[in-house]
């Protein structure tokens, strides 16, 4: 049988949502995503922007014509001086534009083009020009700030000036062939046929605007009005709930209405929310200038550092799960651990370094995991190959410590780490010996979070795989099982004693009030775990034990008990209860969803698969205003029928192809709800989009706003997108590729 007809035999019979749901069809939507240029001049003033009809792009500066150089998708680009029309560089130009989509420039003298076989060529006679606007029939708006003068063919055929005002901005509506003209504190019309100038609205502080589908859009200071391009009447008060009501440039742009602001850019969706780009993960600074429409559909930002060229390619998400693949493949694979990479220097993805981090072994689980799923669901060798790389390395951890049962947190080659043989203490210098190979070094501290990696890992292993890898998944379970039961319930280190976190002791684990975190967390995953082991083992020690903690210890209480009853320590309680719970745990969440896997699927009873299901259940409603797209496929596995599928695709789609961990700040936002500081860390009504919000890793609190710090990693799609699309696809939650 071909390989994909097995798979798709093993989705059907182990599948729990087969039938019962109607699976997202993926269908291609619009991705964003930013290639940046970056100016060397820091003196530099960037005015505008603009493309002519063959892609050209074209700067203005205080310092003449720019144009944008060699920039990629990651790997941003420069502004460089546009030299291509020596005679038009050697102009000092003052005014850049369109004209049937062709360049048109003023300088002091005259409003002239390269186009039209050089023939534009337009004396105004007004020597402080400093901006117009292009009507039509060849006829140009210039104005100098007070004066204004209609140009065609070097005659003025009209001229005036804006009463008690200055004119900031021009715009021409050719539907009804007339000009608009935004003043500090008015926005005029000019009617060039009747040659008649009208303020038509006066408001304080206007700051940019455009006109668009018989609207007029005003920005301000502190947010924008609409008004009505017939009557010139408002349509509503003026709007503030914006990421950043200081707005500095309005456009409409292939049907959306663009902002630039002093801190950032955001586009107005259809449900009157706002997609906003902040930061380095899409604009090379935050102060915007100018908004114009790309090539090919693309939007133009130019900010006070350089241009961001926001891109929308249609895409699906089997076609962005295959562009992190190669993310992962390039970047992220360290002797077969999935990692995030650290010391980027001023994001230059060609700086990075691999290095061994706290979680390696969990974020490889994570990974593996979605490559096996991805090769049962397409049969694909290159996702069997990278599950078994990382299986390799998954198993040297066993193998390194030559100790029977006990795996390493990590590993590296001697000498290339900082070695202080000494007890963890949360950095990421020591905990480390030496392994018996004089050539490599294993950093023991293994904790609790590790052992979920190990058991999410070995489990499905031994669930899908045949032969001999199936046989050495179960042979590591029972082996580490053995050993914590061995120990009484610890992870027994290099040093003979147990390790912080790895400890699921009855004394320790009821040590804690029947309200903090680590007493349900413990005992919901040991079960989990023991299992795990009975079920491929068989051995009956596991369930016996099993039996022994849930009945003697009440570990089952502990593992049902309410997620609304998890908050802060009661008074009198130890230091170390009290540390646990300052607030919400969310790597005790990726531990739990991690281990309901076996929890659920491995249940010793119908009774308490279905006690499992509601204390899976419990949890997923707490955890359902982060809309993690992991957290709802772990409940769907239970067989749901209802679990978020809508925002687990929002999930997906709103993932940033960008993972550099640059600095976001949204705290200043007026166009997001906060609500009263809580025991959950979350900070608003409803969470911001994955590509909007400093935190993308399942075990980060999602609702934090800000991470002002200097960018330094790049992290790893392996664990945090490719796990939640590959588990939707095996569930059968998410369909496959399809074009319509």
């Amino acid at each position: 049988m071909k390989p994909f007809c097995t798979a798709l035999l093993v989705i059907l019979f182990a599948n729990p949502l087969v039938g019962q749901i109607t699976p997202y069809r993926d269908v291609p939507y619009l991705q964003d995503y930013s290639i940046k240029y970056y100016t060397k001049d820091s003196t530099i003033q960037l005015q505008n922007v603009a493309t002519d009809r063959n892609g050209v792009i074209q700067i203005l500066s205080s310092k003449g014509l720019l144009h944008p150089r060699s920039g990629q998708f990651q790997y941003p680009g420069t502004l460089e001086a546009d030299r291509s029309y020596r005679p038009t560089a050697d102009r000092k130009i003052v005014g850049l534009g369109l004209y049937e989509n062709q360049f048109v420039y003023l300088d002091d003298t005259a409003i002239f083009s390269n186009a039209w076989a050089g023939k534009l060529f337009d004396k105004h006679t007004m020597p402080g020009a400093k901006l117009f606007c292009a009507g039509s029939g060849f006829t140009f708006l210039v104005s100098d700030g007070t004066h204004l003068k209609v140009v065609t063919e070097s005659s003025v055929v009209w001229e005036g000036a804006l009463a008690q005002d200055q004119v900031k901005d021009i715009r021409y509506e050719a539907a009804k062939k007339r000009f608009w003209l935004l003043g500090n504190h008015s926005l005029s019309v000019l009617d060039v046929g009747a040659k008649k100038l009208t303020t038509v609205f006066q408001h304080p502080d206007l700051t940019c605007f455009d006109i668009d589908q018989n609207k007029v859009f005003l920005g301000t200071n502190d947010g924008y009005l609409t008004l009505d391009a017939s009557t010139n009447k408002p349509i509503g008060s003026l709007q503030k709930k914006l990421p950043c009501p200081d707005l500095t440039t309005i456009r409409a742009v292939q049907g959306n209405l663009w902002f630039g602001s002093t801190i950032g850019a955001f586009m107005l969706r259809k449900d009157g929310k706002f997609n906003y780009y902040y930061g380095e993960r899409w604009l090379p600074g935050n102060q915007v200038t100018a908004i114009s429409e790309g090539d090919d559909k693309t939007v133009l930002i130019l900010t006070n550092k350089g241009l961001s060229e926001i891109h929308f390619d249609a895409m699906t998400l089997h076609e962005k799960a295959l562009q992190y693949e190669k993310q992962v493949r390039q970047r992220h694979i360290r002797y077969g651990f999935n990692c995030d990479v650290s010391r980027i220097q001023n994001g230059d993805l060609s700086t990075f370094q691999m290095d061994q981090h706290d979680s390696d072994n969990l974020w490889t689980s994570m990974y593996l995991v979605s490559q096996l799923f991805r090769y049962k669901v397409t049969g694909d060798k290159v996702a069997l190959q990278n599950c078994l790389e990382s299986f390799a390395a998954m198993e040297r951890l066993f193998t390194i410590t030559n100790m029977n049962g006990y795996f390493a947190r990590g590993y590296e080659r001697r000498g290339y780490h900082n070695f202080v043989a000494k007890a963890w203490d949360g950095g990421l210098t020591n905990g480390w010996t030496h392994a018996n190979d004089p050539e490599w070094d294993w950093r023991g501290t293994t904790s609790s979070d590790q052992t979920v990696g190990q058991m999410f890992t070995l489990t499905l292993m031994a669930e899908l795989m045949d032969g001999d890898v199936k046989k050495r998944a179960i042979t590591l379970i029972d082996e580490l099982m053995t050993n914590i039961i061995k120990n009484d319930w610890y992870l027994i280190d290099f040093d003979g004693k147990p390790t912080l976190w790895g400890k699921w002791n009855p004394t320790y684990v009821n040590g804690f009030p029947t309200n903090v975190g680590d007493r349900k967390i413990n005992s919901s995953n040991i079960i989990a775990f023991l299992q795990a082991a009975y079920h491929f083992t068989k051995k009956p020690i596991y369930k016996e034990k099993a039996y022994e903690l849930m009945q003697k210890h009440g570990y089952l209480e502990n593992l049902m008990r309410p997620m609304s009853e998890i908050g802060k320590a009661p008074a009198g309680s130890d230091d170390w209860a009290k540390m646990l719970s300052e607030g919400w745990n969310h790597s005790d969440d990726e531990m739990y969803f991690l281990a309901y896997w076996p929890l659920y699927r491995y249940a010793f009873t119908p009774e308490l698969k279905e006690k499992y299901r509601e204390a899976i259940r419990d949890h997923w409603q707490t955890e359902r205003p982060e809309k993690d797209g992991l957290w709802n496929l772990c409940y769907a596995m239970t067989g749901a029928k209802t679990f978020d599928l809508p925002e687990t695709v929002w999930y997906l789609q709103e993932f940033p192809l960008d993972m550099i961990e640059w600095p976001i700040v949204n705290s200043h936002r007026k166009d997001i709800e906060l609500i009263p500081e809580n025991f959950r860390g979350q900070t608003t009504k409803e969470v911001l989009p994955p590509d909007e919000r400093p935190e993308l890793k399942h075990n980060r609190n999602l609702f934090k706003l800000d991470r002002p710090t200097k960018v330094v990693s790049e992290l790893s799609a392996g664990d945090s997108f490719l796990l939640p699309y590959w588990m939707g696809r095996y569930l059968g939650a998410i369909s496959g590729p399809t074009g319509k």
